[in-house]
């Protein structure tokens, strides 16, 4: 029976180790924290999107980087196998809008003892102790360092996380591993994270959540890095929601600069929407135009668009030209924010960046560099959008790590 050692107990280790587990392996899993699967308890807002109920080729089209290397990963644990795992292990799941899965409960701490009575029910031994170092000898792993104490085994996996909610136990300890033992690791970056911005709109819109809006995001050149439809919300110092979240996963390089363009009203052509403010004026014609707008936006919203406009709060709207009219259109059809960096790394819900996938078999998730060796989960430099794509691929990749950890040939 393989000894097999995994480092870190979140969605990737716990997988890996309850796989390895029941083909056989005596597997230690090393977790520093007092408790398993602590960033797991606080994913989707503590409800844990656990998956995306999508196809493959769907799955691929929202994984920006490094998709390809998740081919074999993704066909051994498709997502639908997924949820079938945790339905026959007596977690009952539910598909939201965008095909999120989350569980019935909509506890996270449910899919946590799942995973946890996974790894137990298979034999898994967890030891709350933080791993110091992997010992390698003649270019292959033959024991950690934890405590003080050596453990011998055959094999290693890192499942050790990123970098964001370092609270959870993603302190980047996977990323020092790796690097010692020959690796390399793109820099980590904070993804899936709000934006901030310099625009004092921010702050007097802070707090505002808008639904059914467009967001397109641009370099400074002009050129189209993203644009989706959903929902965003201001913050006291750039913006946030789902599909800023997303558009972060596409924005590498903040020192060339980026711009936020929104579509207030995305479900009306430019030409409808100027209709529709003609309308509202000559329903208010002999009234201020502020007082015009109240139909069409939010409370909050109305000041920082009768500021951008450049007209007076109290000029009567009989009194709009047309191209004034027109300008307060093209504010509402592209309203700009300017991007000055991501939020904080600390804060990000995951972490982009990680060991170079050029460096990992991804038939079996084993280092190319040094024997018996694997990587499963954030820690590889793959990413993917909100929408439960990321927890994806640490069972995916959890998986194909613990059963080839078993399988591979040593």
């Amino acid at each position: 029976m393989p000894d097999v050692v995994v480092i870190g107990g979140g969605a990737s280790g716990l997988t890996a180790a309850g796989f390895a587990a029941m083909y056989g392996a005596d597997v230690k899993l090393f977790e520093k924290m007092p408790r398993v699967g602590r960033k797991l308890m606080i994913t989707g807002k503590g409800r844990c999107n656990l998956a995306n109920a999508c196809d493959i080729s769907e799955f691929m089209q929202n994984v920006p980087v490094n998709n390809k290397f998740l081919y074999s990963a993704l066909n051994n644990f498709p997502p639908f196998e997924i949820i079938d795992f945790f339905e026959s292990r007596g977690l009952k799941t539910k598909i939201e809008r965008g095909n999120r899965v989350f569980p019935v409960s909509d506890k996270a701490v449910d899919v946590v003892d799942t995973m946890r009575n996974f790894a137990a029910e298979n034999g898994v031994k967890i030891i709350h102790c933080e791993v110091e170092d992997i010992l390698i000898e003649n270019g292959r792993v033959n024991a950690v360092k934890a405590g003080g104490k050596i453990y011998k085994c055959e094999s290693v996996i890192i499942a050790t996380g990123g970098m964001s909610y370092p609270r959870t136990g993603s302190t980047g300890d996977g990323y020092k591993f790796a690097e010692k033992s020959g690796h390399t690791v793109v820099e980590p970056k904070p993804s899936l994270i709000s934006l901030e911005s310099p625009d004092s709109d921010c702050k007097a819109l802070q707090g505002l959540s808008l639904k059914n809006v467009k967001l397109n995001i641009f370099t400074k050149s002009g050129g189209k890095v993203y644009s989706d439809f959903g929902e965003m919300i201001f913050t006291h110092n750039g913006i946030s929601g789902p599909i800023v979240l997303s558009a972060s996963c596409n924005m590498r390089d903040y020192s060339s600069g980026y711009s936020a363009h929104i579509d207030f009203k995305p479900a009306l052509s430019y030409e409808q929407l100027d209709l529709r403010v003609q309308r509202d004026f000559k329903d208010n014609i002999n009234k201020a135009a502020s007082n015009s707008l109240n139909k069409l936006l939010p409370k909050k919203l109305i000041p920082v668009v009768l500021k951008r406009w450049g007209i007076s709060a109290d000029k009567k709207c009989n009194s709009i030209t047309k191209l004034e009219r027109r300008a307060l259109v093209d504010i509402l059809k592209d309203f700009e924010i300017k991007i000055s960096a991501p939020g904080p790394l600390s804060e990000a819900i995951i972490t982009s960046g990680g060991v170079k996938v050029s460096e990992i078999n991804p038939k079996t998730m084993e280092s190319k560099i040094i024997k018996n060796l694997f990587f499963a989960g954030e820690v590889i430099d793959v990413d993917a959008y909100t929408g439960g794509f990321n927890l994806v691929i640490a069972w995916t990749t959890g998986r194909l790590a613990g059963e080839s950890a078993v399988f591979n040939e040593k």
